[in-house]
């Protein structure tokens, strides 16, 4: 199916607000997939091209909080390898998934994160005096990296908001580095779920290349406002915005 132009700006539109998103707290993802599939793409489509945005989205934005110093690198290797084998897992699973189950899975995952996130803002926050810990410190924390993974692979929308309490709550990173870690786990899990959708040809590069566009100027000015912002005036908006449009895309 061929989108119209004005389709095609909007995503791009959509793709800048959800690497703003992203960089700050997490959900840009909840706004792309229910637009997609109320533009009539199919469900597995959408979740696979949506993730050609998030990967260059990643890039950019972890070159932003590297050049910051807000990246934190000494326990890397160890919060990277859960999250890796469970995005492989979750992309699997999402990927042999009948398209028929697989949207109204996708839009109350979505909803049911985003509801979390929204009622439970302690989930983000962390003593400012409080120390980091290695990943091998907390067992929980391991898998809690995995499950954040299968998640991630499975849908990726919300996936942040599933990430931050193990990187801040478990391992008692502060909000900024923990997004920096975050979009570091992002971008490993999206590189290993792109592969698998793209082997399964579940990709449509014409969406995913716009959504990338708009996604990498998002995740610039994201960066850049991470430190002074907090998520919690972005819960409003996105919890408003996600409940909208996946009501949208059901009654479609």
């Amino acid at each position: 199916m061929d989108l119209s132009i004005a389709q095609y700006i909007l995503l791009g539109v959509l793709g800048i607000v959800a690497g703003i998103v992203n960089m700050m707290a997490g959900g840009g993802s909840n706004l792309i997939l229910p637009v997609l599939m109320m533009f009539g793409v199919p469900a597995d489509i959408a979740n696979g091209s949506n993730r050609v945005g998030v990967l260059l989205q990643s890039v950019s934005g972890l070159f932003g909080f590297n050049k910051a110093g807000r990246l934190p690198k000494q326990d890397l290797p160890a919060i990277l390898w859960p999250t890796l084998l469970g995005g492989l897992c979750g992309a699997l699973a999402a990927s042999f998934a009948p398209v028929e189950i697989l949207k109204p899975m996708l839009l109350i995952t979505m909803l049911s994160v985003a509801a979390l996130a929204f009622f439970k803002p302690s989930m983000l926050l962390v003593a400012p005096d409080v120390q980091p810990v290695q990943v091998s410190e907390n067992p929980k924390a391991r898998l809690g990296l995995w499950l954040a993974g299968v998640y991630g692979g499975f849908v990726q929308a919300g996936a942040g908001f599933v990430l931050l309490p193990v990187l801040a709550g478990l391992l008692h990173y502060d909000l900024v580095r923990a997004n920096a870690l975050k979009v570091c786990c992002t971008l490993g899990f999206t590189l290993v779920s792109l592969a698998v959708f793209v082997w399964r040809g579940q990709v449509w590069w014409d969406i995913g290349l716009v959504l990338a566009v708009g996604s990498m100027i998002g995740a610039k000015v994201g960066v850049l406002t991470a430190i002074s912002v907090k998520p919690e005036t972005l819960r409003w908006v996105l919890f408003v915005m996600t409940l909208a449009a996946v009501v949208a895309a059901l009654l479609k």
